[in-house]
């Protein structure tokens, strides 16, 4: 339980869900996840500490950075 690293899988499905990164306005913390279509609730995936760390969300949902929604 404790000291264990799990990571978190969703299954994306283009049509259900649109990847995001969410930026807060005070610590320019990032943090990338997905949008649900239906409801609009943000689900955080994992925080982004630089800039490689994006790319290989990107690559794991398939999309360009150019084509992450952005949220603040």
């Amino acid at each position: 339980m404790f000291g264990k690293k799990t990571t978190s899988t969703v299954s994306y499905d283009r049509g259900k869900y649109q990847p995001a990164v969410k930026t807060s306005i005070c610590t320019g913390e990032r943090v990338a996840g997905l949008i649900d279509l239906t409801t609009r609730k943000f689900q955080d995936i994992t925080l982004i500490r630089s800039d490689k760390e994006l790319e290989a969300f990107c690559r794991q949902y398939g999309v360009t950075v150019d084509e992450l929604k952005k949220i603040v």
